[in-house]
C-alpha cells in the first residue's frame, strides 16, 4: 500500500483546501492517507540570522521527514494575494534550508481552491511552475473555483463537471 501525504498550504483552521487534499487524496485506490496541518508546523519567520543562531528548526525537519516518508503528495494551495500563504511560505523557506529540492523528487498532485471564481488560479499556476526546481515531479494539477457552490463536506466535489475532471486527473496517476 502506497503512502499519500496530503495538506492545504493555509493555517486556516477551517482551510478550504485542506478540505480539498483530503477528498482528493482519499479518491486515489489502495493507499493510506495521512493529512497534515500546517499549524503544527508553525514556527518564527525564517531568516539567515535566525537559522546561524539557532540552526535550522526542528519543525521544518519534522515537515522534511514527513515528505521523506511520502510515496506521493497532494498540496491544495490556499491564495493570499495572488500567492502562497505566509504559513507555507515560511514553511517551504525553513524546509528548503535542509535540502533546496524540499520535495525529494516525489510525485505530487497540485490543487487549489477558493471562494471566488478563478478557484486559486494564480497561486496555482506559480505551484506548478515553480514546485519542480523544489523537487516536485508534478503530476497534475486541478483549481476548483467558488467552493462553496461546488464543494460539500459530506459528499465532497458535488459539481459533476469539477467532480470527473478531479477524478480523470487521478485516474491517470499510477501510485
Amino acid at each position: 500500500m502506497k503512502k499519500i501525504i496530503a495538506f492545504g498550504a493555509s493555517s486556516s483552521k477551517t482551510s478550504i483546501n485542506k478540505q480539498l487534499a483530503t477528498y482528493a487524496a482519499n479518491i486515489f485506490k489502495n493507499a493510506e492517507v495521512e493529512v497534515l496541518d500546517l499549524n503544527d508546523y508553525e514556527m518564527p519567520l525564517f531568516s539567515v540570522d535566525r537559522e546561524k543562531e539557532n540552526g535550522i528548526h526542528t519543525l521544518a525537519h519534522q515537515f522534511y521527514d514527513k515528505i521523506g516518508s511520502a510515496d506521493f503528495i497532494v498540496i491544495s494551495f490556499a491564495e493570499h494575494n495572488g500567492n502562497f500563504s505566509a504559513a507555507f511560505k515560511n514553511l517551504l523557506d525553513w524546509s528548503s534550508r535542509i535540502n533546496a529540492k524540499t520535495f525529494q523528487e516525489k510525485p505530487v498532485l497540485l490543487l487549489a481552491t477558493s471562494p471566488g471564481a478563478r478557484g486559486g488560479a494564480s497561486v496555482l499556476d506559480i505551484a506548478t511552475k515553480r514546485f519542480p526546481f523544489q523537487g516536485a515531479t508534478v503530476k497534475g494539477s486541478f483549481s476548483l473555483p467558488t467552493f462553496y457552490e461546488n464543494f460539500d463536506v459530506v459528499h465532497g466535489i458535488i459539481n459533476p463537471e469539477y467532480k470527473n475532471q478531479l477524478e480523470e486527473i487521478i485516474n491517470s496517476i499510477e501510485l
